[in-house]
């Protein structure tokens, strides 16, 4: 497997395990029952953090749709170099620390983390198309 593919796969894991927080919250609020239900106008709400939480999940899906478009097709045009690893690595760390601190409700840093592994994505792309 290539650095490429395993950062895509951790990257991937990683964010298919950022809902575990908030919905732990959800149970802890609302208790085991009412939290697998659908929550109606009625339901306790989130903590502050965990409505964050819900937000850094949403934000990382919707970038990781992009980065693993283009790591992907790094792979698939055999593109792979050591700026591209690089960078797959880069945007693994960038979006752990953007979900941290987002929840964590730190802004500076959740904005530079996230233009961090924003960057990692323009690289990608600027690898693919040949000018890095």
């Amino acid at each position: 497997m290539s650095k490429e593919m395993m950062w895509l796969t951790l990257t991937g894991l990683m964010t298919a395990l950022f809902w575990v927080p908030y919905v732990l919250n959800r149970i802890a609020v609302r208790g085991l029952m009412p939290a697998m239900g659908y929550g109606g106008s009625d339901a306790k709400p989130h903590s502050p953090w965990a409505e964050r939480a819900m937000s850094a999940h949403k934000n990382a899906v919707e970038n990781l749709v992009v980065f693993a478009a283009l790591a992907l097709a790094v792979e698939l045009t055999k593109s792979n170099s050591a700026i591209t690893a690089l960078a797959c690595a880069v945007y693994f760390w960038a979006r752990l620390v953007h979900f941290i601190v987002y929840t964590a409700k730190i802004p500076v840093v959740r904005t530079l983390s996230f233009a961090v592994g924003w960057a990692a994505v323009v690289a990608l792309a600027l690898a693919l198309l040949k000018v890095i």
